[in-house]
C-alpha cells in the first residue's frame, strides 16, 4: 500500500479531529454548555481509557493467555457500577475546590501542601512514560506493517531520524494544538471532549469491522470458527490457560485504581464533568462499551492464530489479516482505529500531564527560587503558563520515545501498560486513604508515595529497560512475610505481583507510620473536615483580622497569571456578589484572600495558588503567623457559608434568582436553571438578567419584540407574569420582589399543570350543556339498540331451547340404541378376542352420549327451562341413592367409599340436588387413585353442608375459578382420567338455580373437599327417623328380575333385551300403549318393573304405565327413558312416582336403579 496514502490518510484523519474540536468549541460558545446530547459525549470520551493496548495488545495477549485480557477491564466496570458513590463524592469535591488534576486533589486533601503536589505529579510522569511509549511501539508498528519508510528517509527504528521519532514530533505538535489554547486548567473543552467521542466510535466501528470480517468473511460464523480453534492446538492452549487467582486480582485491583488516577481519566471523569446527570449515564454507557469492544478481541486473536500458525506480531493481528486477506479497505480502517485509539490517549494525556507539570513542578521551582524576578515584577505570566505547558508535552513525549528506545525489544503492549498501572497505582494510598482517615496528614502522603514509587522503580521499571532482574528481591521477601505460601515464591511466582504488592505495602506502611509521627495542621484538619464531610465550626470574630496586603497586591499578582481583563471581570463579579465596592488600598480581609486563592488556584493549580498568596502575604506582612492565619480562615468561612447558602437554596421546589440594581445575578439555586434550561455558564456571579433574556429569544421561547418588555416585567415588583417555554410545553410564573439593599429576588415556579387545569376546566363548562345534549341522544339511542338486542337474544334462546326439545329425541334414539346394543355385547362376548374392540366402541358411545346430555343440561340451565321444584327432601333418601349408584365404582379402583347418614331434611329440588351430588362424587372417584372418597353432611346454624372429600391428585388454588367453566381441564387431571371438563360446570349453573352455594377447598396432591350449602327444613328434620346410612350392596345378579320394557322403536327394544337378559332378568317386550292394553286384556303379565320411553306411537310411556299399574292393582316401580327434558315431562312423572332419567341412557345407571329394586324387594321378602 502506498506510503504517501497512509502518511495522508493519516493526517486528514488529524485534520478531521481538528475540525471536530473547533466546532465543538464554537457550538459551546454559540448556545452554551446545555447540549442534549452532552451525557453521550461524556460517556463515550471515557473510552479513552481503551488505548492501542486495547485495540492491539488485547488480541496479543488473548494468542497466548486466553481470557486474561479481561481483567483491565472488570475494575473500570465495577468502579463505574458498585463504586458510583466513590466517583461522584470524587468529582463533587474536585468541583467544590475547582481542582484541575490528580495532583491538585491529593494535595489539597493535605493542607494543598505543594510537596503532595509534586510527588503525584512525578508519579503520574514517570509512570506514564512506559503508557505513552506504548502507544508509540503500536503507531510505529502499525505503520511500519503497512508502510516501507525507508524509501521517505525514515528507518523503521534504531536510526537517527526512525518512524517513532516522527510520530512522537506529530502527535507533540498536534497536542500543542489541541489542548494549550487557555490558562484556566478548569474551562471546559467541548471541542477536545467531541473530538476524543468521535475518536471512540471511530475505534469500536474499526475493531468490529475486522472482527466481523474474521467472523462471517475468513469462516462461516462463530460456530465454524470455534471448531476450527479447537482443532488448533495452539489456540487451545491459549484459551486452557488458567491465570493465578493473584493475577486475576492484580489486574482488577489496578484497572479500579487506574480508571480514576490516571492523568487523562481524571481529566476527562472529573475536570470535564458537568452534572451529575452526565455521571449517571456514564455509569450505564461506560461499561456497555467495554464489553462492546472486548467482543471481537478473541475472533480476531483466532483468525490470526489460524492463518499465520503463530509467526509475525500478535500484537498486530488486528492490522495484518486485512493485509494478508488483501482486504485494502479494511486495512484502512484497521489503522485508523488504532491511529484514533493512540492518538485520543497521547494527546488528552500529554494535556493533562502538562498541566501538573507545570502547576506542580516547575511553577513552584520558578517561585521558590526567584528565577522570574520576583512575583510583583512581571507583567503577564499568563504566556509564560501557555510556553510552559507546550514545553512540558513536548518534554512527556520525547521521555516515551526515549523509554521506547530503550525498553527490551520483545515487551509487549500489554506488559507496558501494566507497569505503568503498577506505579500510578502508588497514589491510591493517599487519595483513598485521605477520604477515608482525618488524621492522615502531608508527611504521610509523601513519605507512602516515595517509598512505593521506589520499589516499583527497583523492582518494575529498571528491569523494563534492561537493567539486571530484581524479581528475587521481592520473591525474598514475601516469602518471609508469608512463609508457607506457595503464591508468591517458585516458579509460579509472578513478578509483576509480586513486586506490585510488595510496593504497596511499602507504600501503605510508611504512609501510616509518616502520617502517626505529627498531628495534622490546622489547614490539613479543614482539609480533611472537607473531604470527610465533616464541617468546622468557625471562628469568631475573625472577619475583623486583617493584614498588610492590600486589595491591589491581590489583582496585581492574579493580573499576571490570569491577565489583566480577566482579573477585572472576576473581581467585579465578587463586589457585586458581596454588595460592596474594593478599594485597591484598603487591607485584605479573610474572605479576599480566599476568592483570590481560587481564581488563582484555577489557572496554575490549587497548591501553586497557596504558595503564590503565601509568598505575597510573607513578603509584606511581618509576621508569617498571620499570614497562615489569615489563610486558614479564608477557606474555612467560605466554605462554610457557601455550603450554607447553597444547602437552604437546595431545598427549594421554586427557582430562586437574586439581582443586583443593576439587573446581574448574585444568588441562584439549581431550580432556577433547571426551570428556564438554562445552560451552566448562565450560573455564574454577575451574569446579567439582559443576557438571560437574550438567551431565551435565541431559542424561540421569547419574541424579538418582547425582549425590553421581559426584562422590565421581571424587574416589575408584585405583578406576577406566565413565561410559555418550549412551545407551551412548561409554563413558568415569575415573580418578584424587592430586596432590603437595593436589588431585587425572582421566583420561578412550574405552573403548567396547574394552567392545563384551568383550560381544562373552562373547556368543560363551556361545552358542558352541548355534551349532556348530545350524550343523552347517544344513550336513548344506545337503549334502544340493547333493548333490540336484547329481545333478538331471548329470541335466540328461546328458538335454541325449542330446537334442543325437538330435535333431542330424534338425536338420542338411534343413539340409545346403539348404547344398549353396544353394552350388551361387552357383557355377552367375556374374554374373547373382540371384547376390546366392542369395550372401545362401547366407551366411545358413551363419549358422546355424555357430551350430548352436558350440552343439552347447560343449554337448559343457561337460557332457564330448567326450573326448579323445591320441597323438603330428607337427605337420608339422598345419600342412600348416593351409595347405592357409586359403591361399585368405588369398589373397582380398589377406593374406600364411606357414606355418612344423616337425619336432617332440606328445601331444595330433590332431582337437581342429586344431580350436583352425583357430580361431584364421580369426579372424587374418577381423581383419586388411591386413598378414600367420604359423602356426609355437616349442620351449621339453619344451613346443611353436603360434603364430598376425597384424597385425590387436588387442585391448585390459582385454578379454582378455572375448573368450573365449560370444558376447563387441568393438566394433571388429563393425565389422571378422561372426561370433558363439563361435571363442574353444571354443578355451577344448578348450584345457582337452587341458590344451594358451593365451596371449594384443596391441597394438591393431598386431595380436595367441595361442600354444597342448602336450607335446613327444621320442622321435617324433627319427624325423619334414623336410619342406617347406607343399604348393603347386594353382589347377586338381577337373576329373575321381571321386566316390562316398553319403546316404539324395535332397535331399542332388541337392544334392551340384549341388555337386561345379559344381566340375568326375564325380559318382556311391548312397542305401545296398546300393546300394553292387550297384555292386560290377556292377563296381566307377573312384572317387577317397567322401564318405559316417554314419546311412543299412539300415546306416553306415562300412561302406559298408568294402565299396567291400574290392572295389577298396585305400583309397580317404573323408569321413565326420554329424550325430553323440559320440566313439564318431569314434573308429570314426578307425580306418579315414576324415576327419569335421559336419553341417552347410561346402562350403568339403569342397572344401578334395578339393583337398588332388586335389594328393597329381597329386603321385603325376608
Amino acid at each position: 500500500m502506498p506510503g504517501s496514502l497512509i502518511f495522508a490518510l493519516a493526517l486528514a484523519y488529524l485534520l478531521l479531529l481538528f475540525a471536530v474540536a473547533s466546532y465543538g468549541d464554537r457550538k459551546a460558545k454559540r448556545s452554551g454548555h446545555t447540549s442534549k446530547g452532552r451525557p453521550l459525549v461524556y460517556a463515550l470520551s471515557l473510552a479513552i481509557y481503551c488505548t492501542s493496548w486495547t485495540y492491539f495488545g488485547g488480541v496479543g495477549l488473548a494468542t497466548t493467555h486466553g481470557l486474561e485480557f479481561l481483567g483491565i477491564y472488570i475494575g473500570p466496570i465495577v468502579m463505574f457500577t458498585l463504586g458510583m458513590p466513590l466517583l461522584r463524592r470524587i468529582v463533587t469535591l474536585a468541583k467544590s475546590e475547582r481542582l484541575t488534576s490528580i495532583a491538585d486533589f491529593v494535595a489539597a486533601r493535605y493542607g494543598k501542601n505543594p510537596g503532595v503536589a509534586a510527588v503525584v505529579a512525578l508519579i503520574s510522569l514517570i509512570g506514564y512514560i512506559p503508557y505513552i511509549a506504548l502507544q508509540l511501539k503500536a503507531v510505529s508498528s502499525s505503520v511500519s506493517a503497512m508502510v516501507d519508510t525507508t524509501g521517505f528517509g525514515i528507518a523503521a527504528s534504531g536510526g537517527l531520524i526512525d518512524l517513532p521519532l516522527v510520530v512522537t514530533l506529530f502527535l507533540a505538535c498536534f497536542a500543542i494544538v489541541f489542548g494549550t489554547r487557555h490558562t484556566d486548567a478548569t474551562e471546559h473543552q467541548d471541542g477536545l471532549i467531541l473530538a476524543i467521542s468521535m475518536e471512540s466510535l471511530v475505534k469500536l466501528i474499526a475493531i468490529a469491522s475486522v472482527g466481523l470480517y474474521v467472523i462471517y468473511v475468513m469462516f462461516d460464523g462463530p460456530g465454524d470458527l470455534w471448531q476450527r480453534a479447537s482443532q488448533n492446538e495452539r489456540m487451545m492452549q491459549a484459551l486452557t490457560y488458567e491465570t493465578p487467582i493473584a493475577r486475576w486480582i492484580l489486574l482488577i485491583t489496578l484497572s479500579a485504581f487506574a480508571i480514576v488516577m490516571l492523568p487523562r481519566q481524571f481529566h476527562v471523569t472529573v475536570v470535564e464533568n458537568r452534572t451529575a446527570g452526565e455521571l449517571r449515564t456514564a455509569g450505564i454507557l461506560f461499561p456497555l462499551y467495554l464489553i462492546a469492544i472486548n467482543l471481537f478481541v478473541l475472533p480476531v486473536a483466532i483468525g490470526g492464530v489460524l492463518t499465520f500458525n503463530g509467526t509475525g506480531d500478535p500484537d498486530l493481528y488486528v492490522l495484518t489479516l486485512p493485509v494478508a486477506l488483501d482486504q485494502p479497505v479494511l486495512t484502512l480502517v484497521a489503522f485508523i482505529g488504532g491511529f484514533s485509539a493512540a492518538t485520543a490517549m497521547v494527546i488528552v494525556a500529554s494535556v493533562a500531564l502538562s498541566i501538573m507539570v507545570s502547576n506542580d513542578i516547575v511553577i513552584p521551582v520558578v517561585l521558590r527560587r526567584n528565577l522570574i524576578g520576583g512575583v510583583e515584577q512581571q507583567e503577564d505570566l499568563s504566556r509564560m503558563l501557555l510556553r510552559i505547558r507546550r514545553l512540558a508535552i513536548f518534554f512527556v513525549l520525547l521521555l516515551g520515545y526515549a523509554y521506547y528506545r530503550a525498553a527490551t525489544a520483545n515487551a509487549g503492549l500489554a506488559s507496558m501498560g501494566l507497569l505503568a498501572f503498577a506505579a500510578v497505582a502508588q497514589v491510591a494510598p493517599a487519595l483513598l486513604g485521605g477520604l477515608f482517615w482525618r488524621n492522615a496528614n502531608a508527611r504521610g502522603a509523601m513519605a507512602g508515595m516515595i517509598c512505593g514509587l521506589v520499589v516499583w522503580a527497583y523492582l518494575l521499571f529498571l528491569p523494563s529497560i534492561g537493567v539486571a532482574d530484581n524479581a528475587y528481591v521481592a520473591e525474598t521477601v514475601l516469602g518471609f512475610l508469608f512463609p508457607g505460601s506457595t503464591i508468591f515464591t517458585g516458579e509460579a511466582a509472578d513478578p509483576l505481583v509480586n513486586a506490585t504488592l510488595l510496593a504497596m505495602m511499602v507504600n501503605i506502611g510508611a504512609y501510616v507510620i509518616g502520617s502517626l509521627t505529627r498531628n495534622p495542621t490546622s489547614l490539613e484538619r479543614l482539609q480533611a473536615g472537607t473531604f470527610i464531610r465533616s464541617k468546622p465550626r468557625l471562628e469568631r470574630a475573625f472577619r475583623g483580622r486583617r493584614t498588610k496586603v492590600t486589595v491591589r497586591d491581590l489583582k496585581t499578582t492574579i493580573a499576571k497569571y490570569l491577565g489583566e481583563e480577566r482579573m477585572q471581570r472576576s473581581f467585579h463579579t465578587y463586589e457585586r456578589q458581596v454588595g460592596r465596592w474594593l478599594e485597591d488600598n484598603a487591607p485584605a480581609d479573610a474572605a479576599i484572600v480566599h476568592f483570590s486563592e481560587q481564581l488563582l488556584g484555577s489557572a496554575i493549580g490549587s497548591s501553586s495558588a497557596r504558595l503564590v498568596l503565601s509568598l505575597v502575604l510573607q513578603r509584606i506582612d511581618d509576621t508569617p503567623t498571620d499570614t497562615d492565619w489569615l489563610l486558614d480562615q479564608a477557606s474555612e468561612a467560605l466554605q462554610y457559608n457557601q455550603d450554607m447558602l447553597q444547602t437552604a437554596l437546595g431545598q427549594m421546589d421554586q427557582g430562586i434568582a437574586v439581582f443586583d440594581s443593576a439587573g446581574n445575578l448574585t444568588v441562584w439555586n439549581r431550580r432556577f436553571r433547571q426551570l428556564l434550561d438554562l445552560p451552566e455558564y448562565v450560573g455564574q456571579v454577575g451574569f446579567p438578567l439582559s443576557d438571560i433574556v437574550e438567551i431565551l429569544v435565541e431559542r424561540g421561547d421569547i419574541a424579538e419584540t418582547d425582549r425590553e418588555s421581559a426584562i422590565t416585567r421581571t424587574m416589575t415588583f408584585d405583578e406576577p407574569f406566565a413565561l410559555v417555554l418550549g412551545g407551551g410545553e412548561r409554563i413558568v410564573e415569575i415573580r418578584t420582589n424587592a430586596m432590603p439593599e437595593k436589588g431585587f429576588v425572582s421566583t420561578y415556579t412550574d405552573i403548567t399543570d396547574r394552567v392545563a387545569a384551568d383550560r381544562a376546566l373552562k373547556q368543560v363548562n363551556e361545552t358542558l350543556e352541548q355534551r349532556v345534549a348530545q350524550r343523552t341522544v347517544e344513550l336513548t339511542r344506545v337503549n334502544t339498540e340493547l333493548a333490540e338486542a336484547r329481545a333478538a337474544a331471548e329470541e335466540a334462546n328461546i328458538g335454541k331451547t325449542r330446537f334442543f326439545a325437538a330435535a333431542g329425541h330424534d338425536i338420542l334414539q338411534p343413539l340409545n340404541a346403539a348404547r344398549l346394543y353396544s353394552s350388551s355385547l361387552v357383557e355377552r362376548l367375556g374374554e374373547t378376542e373382540n371384547r376390546e374392540m366392542i369395550h372401545n366402541i362401547d366407551s366411545s358411545l358413551e363419549s358422546v352420549e355424555a357430551i350430548l346430555g352436558a350440552v343439552l343440561d347447560i343449554s337448559r340451565l343457561d337460557t332457564g327451562a330448567m326450573k326448579p321444584r323445591v320441597q323438603t327432601v330428607p337427605l337420608k333418601d339422598l345419600l342412600k341413592r348416593i351409595e347405592t349408584d357409586f359403591a361399585p365404582m368405588a369398589r373397582a379402583k380398589n377406593l374406600k367409599f364411606t357414606v355418612l347418614p344423616s337425619s336432617l331434611a332440606i328445601r331444595t329440588d330433590p332431582n337437581l340436588l342429586r344431580r350436583v351430588v352425583q357430580n361431584l362424587v364421580s369426579n372424587a372417584i374418577k381423581y383419586t387413585n388411591s386413598g378414600k372418597v367420604l359423602v356426609g353432611v355437616r349442620r351449621k346454624g339453619g344451613h346443611a353442608f353436603i360434603q364430598v372429600l376425597d384424597s385425590g391428585i387436588g387442585i391448585p388454588a390459582s385454578k379454582f375459578r378455572t375448573v368450573f367453566k365449560e370444558f376447563a381441564r387441568l393438566d394433571e387431571g388429563a393425565r389422571t382420567a378422561p372426561g370433558l371438563g363439563l361435571g363442574l360446570s353444571i354443578v355451577d349453573r344448578i348450584s345457582r338455580v337452587l341458590s344451594h352455594p358451593v365451596e371449594l377447598q384443596s391441597t394438591p396432591g393431598r386431595g380436595t373437599s367441595f361442600k354444597v350449602r342448602a336450607p335446613i327444613d327444621a320442622a321435617a328434620s324433627r319427624h325423619v327417623a334414623d336410619k342406617p346410612a347406607g343399604v348393603p350392596v347386594s353382589d347377586e345378579p338381577l337373576k329373575g328380575l321381571r321386566v316390562l320394557c316398553i319403546d316404539n322403536e324395535p332397535k331399542i327394544l332388541d337392544g334392551m333385551r340384549l341388555l337386561l337378559s345379559g344381566w340375568g332378568c326375564t325380559v318382556t317386550l311391548a312397542e305401545s300403549v296398546a300393546a300394553v292394553e292387550a297384555m292386560v286384556a290377556s292377563g296381566a303379565p307377573p312384572v317387577d318393573a317397567v322401564i318405559a320411553d316417554y314419546h311412543l306411537g299412539d300415546g306416553t310411556g306415562i300412561a302406559a304405565i298408568g294402565k299396567l299399574r291400574a290392572a295389577l292393582g298396585r305400583e309397580v316401580p317404573a323408569l321413565l327413558v326420554t329424550a325430553d327434558r323440559t320440566p313439564d315431562v318431569r314434573a308429570e312423572a314426578e307425580r306418579d312416582n315414576i324415576i327419569v332419567q335421559n336419553k341417552p341412557v347410561r346402562p350403568a345407571s339403569m342397572r344401578a336403579w334395578l339393583t337398588q329394586l332388586s335389594t328393597m324387594q329381597r329386603e321385603a321378602a325376608e
